[in-house]
């Protein structure tokens, strides 16, 4: 399966008319945002309309600047729109899971709760693909002012599940950057977008 993961493009037309070119070029199976896909909200239902021509299911959660509820009016309106806020979205084996909003907590207690409940669903068939909008705490993607600005909930999450791929945004300034934990990729794509194939 091909993805292309991207994030943080707060209302940015240009950026969201070059995704839509590498996606024509390269065929995804699957466009994933790891949020801040608008800029507080603002003309969100058109932004996500951008990608319909494409005809490929889209991914996303919601941000720090979007809400859960604003995202989710937005996917009653397309049917190509999938919104995995606190809930999975299997396609065969591989099992898409979001946690979005926020961004600087250093604990998510409801993301906690959610762990082993989760654990138990899988069997060891099914491949994890997590995404959050806040990066994992102590990786090179959660760097922010010489200091570490990640979840400690999420790198938990990440620790227990092992996904195959954590794709996450939120810190600009660690665009384009990966790590590992684990066995488990981690990715920044930021606005300009990763095709990853899993």
């Amino acid at each position: 399966m091909k993805l292309l993961v991207f994030t943080d493009l707060h209302g940015k037309k240009s950026d969201i008319k070059k995704l839509k070119l590498r996606a024509k070029e390269n065929s995804p199976d699957l466009l994933i945002c790891a949020g801040d896909i608008s800029d507080f909200g603002n003309n969100l239902t058109k932004l996500v309309k951008e990608f319909k021509s494409l005809n490929i299911p889209l991914i996303l959660i919601p941000g720090n600047h979007e809400t859960n509820e604003e995202i989710n009016r937005a996917c009653r309106k397309f049917k190509f729109i999938i919104n995995i806020h606190k809930r999975s979205y299997r396609i065969n084996d591989y099992i898409f899971f979001g946690f979005g909003e926020g961004g600087f907590s250093e604990t998510s207690p409801d993301l906690e709760k959610i762990i082993s409940k989760f654990k138990k669903s899988l069997s060891k068939n099914h491949k994890v693909i997590f995404v959050t909008h806040q990066p994992p705490y102590k990786t090179k993607l959660d760097k922010l002012n010489s200091r570490h600005a990640g979840s400690k909930s999420i790198r938990k999450f990440i620790e227990i599940i092992k996904p195959i791929l954590a794709v996450s945004g939120h810190l600009h300034e660690n665009e384009s950057k990966q790590d590992i934990i684990g066995k488990t990729l981690l990715i920044n794509p930021g606005c300009k977008g990763k095709i990853i194939r899993i």
